[in-house]
């Protein structure tokens, strides 16, 4: 494959996959390189060294798992379903799968440390602003926030570490569907129609 074939987000994407597999030891020139079929050449056409690709894989994840998902969701009009959607989008299938807890676990790198500081405020930011559409006040909707993405950082934990023992927090198991729907229903309360029919 010529060097030319093999683009940066070739390149990022195969570090992104690295990540996931094992931290950050696991995103090597050389074994990449032979993943894609190239040169080294090819590594330094498009990057000028190998923290150079870890910064730009991970401002690849910090793009697609954060800035795309929010302004997906922000598009939704109606409070309730941009809060369902966002739950949706963040728990349903992953790109990569393990990516997010194999960068938690090794937070401690500075590279790592940033964009996961910088994507874990922007993400509860965005999560107090969607509680605080649905008339939560400002602290509870913080609290809220607070409370669903610790649940969301679970159920991804539990996805690499125990999906025989807990398999529907699988997408594709038969009872992730009813699974997810009970602790979206946990974090955000009673809809506007359960609420309705309370008051009957």
């Amino acid at each position: 494959m010529a060097k030319g074939r093999v683009s940066r987000e070739d390149w990022t994407m195969a570090a992104l996959h690295a990540l996931a597999r094992g931290g950050v030891k696991a995103v090597a020139v050389d074994v990449l390189g032979r993943e894609l079929q190239v040169s080294r050449g090819s590594f330094y056409w498009h990057f000028e060294n190998r923290e150079a690709l870890l910064v730009a894989a991970l401002e690849t994840w910090e793009l697609r798992a954060t800035t795309d998902v929010i302004a997906a969701v922000r598009a939704e009009d109606d409070p309730w379903t941009r809060a369902r959607a966002l739950f949706a989008a963040a728990l349903g299938s992953e790109e990569i799968a393990g990516l997010e807890p194999a960068l938690a676990a090794h937070a401690d790198h500075p590279a790592v440390a940033e964009v996961v500081t910088r994507v874990t405020r922007a993400r509860l930011d965005f999560l107090a602003e969607v509680f605080g559409a649905l008339g939560l006040g400002p602290q509870e909707a913080r609290h809220r926030a607070l409370a669903g993405y610790a649940a969301y950082l679970g159920w991804l934990e539990l996805r690499r570490i125990a999906p025989a023992v807990a398999p529907e927090v699988l997408p594709r198991d038969p009872g992730a569907t009813a699974a997810l729907e009970h602790l979206v229903t946990m974090v955000l309360g009673p809809s506007p129609a359960e609420h309705a029919g309370g008051d009957h």
